[in-house]
């Protein structure tokens, strides 16, 4: 059975390569998926996509919605 799971994910993305100064930000997805497990790896996924320069990424799943 698929649940729709709400999916938080802390990004870090560095300016640069030899700096050490950087963006921290959190996106919310709501994710359909069959387990939790499931649900943090699709949002991981996806966060990689939105923020290709991320270099940290925490996933964790919050609620389940339906």
């Amino acid at each position: 059975m698929v649940h729709t799971y709400e999916v938080l994910v802390d990004i870090k993305e560095y300016s640069d390569q030899i700096s050490t100064s950087f963006q921290h930000g959190t996106e919310r997805y709501e994710i359909d998926a069959e387990s939790r497990e499931k649900a943090d790896g699709m949002a991981f996924k996806q966060a990689k996509t939105d923020h290709p320069k991320g270099t940290e990424y925490d996933v964790r799943v919050t609620r389940l919605l339906r």
